[in-house]
């Protein structure tokens, strides 16, 4: 009776799809209307750690750089910078006339000028231990910074580090003004104020949060109009995500952010795109993410099977990642055949593990002539959500004589055991915390072992350790893209990891929004969407 009910629940939500997305009036209020359904915690960009409160924040503040859709570097609030020949200081010169939201806390009604003062205040904030933010690590690495005068700011690094720009992009390093925080201390993160596109108007816990346009925005499009387009964006926080999918069926809402797994099959076909019954009703942008999916073998445990090359190459060919990509996930992802630097950041595609049955066999023989085993069996620990995933692997494997043990936690114990060294093999994830592929080779450095680092196999190898700290000082671009192949290559050579596939990026839209884009951080840029 419960499967009869759930039947007819969702054919109902098809129903209402097909009826109300193609027959509903145009709104052209010019408010961009999405639901959160993990509420938002703060607008303080001290603590914007997760999508969830990243994304309101990007309408509200600006900092030194951005990036754009493609990840490339750009002015944000610094109208140029310059960079030492040593690559340890940097220099911004602020662009003149950036104007804070208009607030109470400068006076009735008024604003202000950005100078570089605002942003020696805003990263000693982010450092105050008292304040206690989670990008706090962003200025580990920076020995000193100081407002030259109004219009440059300095930072010196204590060692070179080729990707601090990147992260110089994170919310985190948002302009605040002093006089916010004076006027609401720890009430700034519900009264929010910055200079982005949007400022904030209202929030009813729970029920909504509304941004307005802001008049005094200084960036305009290529033709002169001045940004951003749209009058308004209302958040709701409806907390189940077939609450909020009947929302955007009814078309309350104008965008859905991935899809739940119960209309999956539904919406897309096998390959992962709309079914042409939805073509002319829905916009699905879709685009990589960076987010790498794996196994790691642990390779602490110098007695393990696993220290064995052949066993653990013999496994990465014995996986075929399309068929696993095709029929569990409707091909949202793409397979992990290139390395583990996901597919957002790759620059030169690194030849990895493609299906080869043949050659897993010839490996797993060759691994127990050489070691006398009979039989191999290992344990492969995950959480419930990946079930079906670490049973295909199971039912691969069995193929080539190796028999997997599956063992389930819960998320919170699976990340402790992981961290603590006490699983054989695991699965995981990376999302990058900052846009360089360096972030994700951290993983393989020998200096960041788990618990203290990212580390998580303990694999460890000098010649990768020597490449890892040359990339770290090297200024060049396209050196450090050849490098960045190079060890991600040594990876694939050495396997302490099965890279399983990179995560994709699914957006849904009302058919009249338009200038909604995707980029590989899935960060939300609503400055120059409008609504036809």
């Amino acid at each position: 009776m419960k499967k009869f009910k759930s039947y007819i629940y969702l054919i109902c939500i098809l129903l209402s799809i097909t009826s109300c997305l193609k027959h509903s009036s145009v709104n052209n209020d010019d408010i961009f209307r999405y639901n959160e359904h993990s509420n938002i915690s703060s607008l303080d960009p001290a603590y914007s750690s997760t999508l969830r409160n990243i994304w309101p924040v990007n309408q509200l503040f600006n900092g030194l750089v951005q990036l754009d859709d493609s990840l490339n570097i750009k002015p944000d609030l610094a109208k140029s910078w310059e960079i030492s020949k040593d690559g340890k200081i940097f220099l911004f010169k602020i662009k003149k006339n950036i104007f804070f939201h208009k607030s109470i806390a400068f006076g009735k009604d008024s604003t202000r000028i950005v100078n570089a003062f605002d942003f020696e205040y805003s990263f000693k904030r982010l450092q105050d231990p008292k304040l206690a933010s989670p990008g706090a690590w962003v200025l580990n690495n920076v020995d000193k910074f100081n407002a030259v005068n109004d219009s440059i700011f300095l930072i010196k690094l204590k060692s070179p580090f080729s990707a601090f720009l990147g992260i110089l992009s994170m919310k985190y390093c948002s302009v605040i003004p002093k006089e916010a925080i004076e006027y609401y201390n720890n009430k700034f993160g519900k009264n929010p104020i910055g200079t982005g596109p949007f400022k904030f108007k209202k929030w009813e816990e729970n029920v909504k949060l509304v941004l307005r346009k802001n008049n005094l925005y200084f960036e305009k499009d290529s033709k002169g109009n001045k940004l951003p387009y749209l009058e308004a964006i209302s958040i709701t926080f409806l907390p189940d995500k077939k609450s909020e999918f009947m929302e955007f069926a009814q078309n309350k809402i104008d965008f859905i952010n991935s899809l739940d797994s119960s209309f999956k099959d539904q919406l897309l076909n096998i390959n992962g795109n709309l079914k042409e019954e939805y073509l002319n009703s829905i916009n699905l942008l879709s685009g990589p993410y960076l987010n790498t999916e794996y196994i790691g073998f642990f390779l602490g445990d110098k007695e393990s099977v696993l220290q064995n090359k052949k066993l653990r190459l013999g496994i990465n060919y014995g996986i075929d990642r399309k068929k696993m990509m095709k029929y569990l996930r409707n091909n949202i992802g793409y397979p992990a055949n290139n390395g583990f630097i996901p597919l957002g950041l790759q620059k030169n595609l690194v030849k990895g593990f493609e299906y080869d049955l043949e050659k897993a066999l010839q490996l797993i023989n060759e691994y127990k002539d050489e070691t006398k085993k009979k039989s191999i069996e290992i344990v492969l620990s995950s959480d419930a959500n990946y079930l079906d995933i670490v049973e295909f692997i199971q039912r691969e494997l069995l193929k080539i004589g190796v028999n997997i043990k599956i063992n389930i936690l819960p998320p919170s114990s699976l990340r402790q055991a992981k961290s603590n060294g006490k699983l054989e093999m695991f699965r995981a994830s990376w999302i990058a915390d900052y846009p360089d592929a360096q972030n994700y080779l951290s993983l393989f450095y020998s200096k960041n072992l788990a618990p203290n680092g990212p580390n998580y196999t303990h694999f460890k190898n000098d010649y990768y350790d020597q490449l890892f700290l040359k990339i770290i000082e090297e200024q060049s671009k396209s050196k450090r893209n050849k490098l960045y192949q190079k060890m991600d290559s040594l990876i694939i050579q050495e396997a302490p990891v099965i890279p399983l596939y990179y995560d994709k990026i699914m957006r849904f839209s009302q058919k009249n929004v338009i200038g909604l884009e995707t980029n590989p951080i899935n960060q939300l840029n609503l400055k120059r969407v409008y609504k036809k």
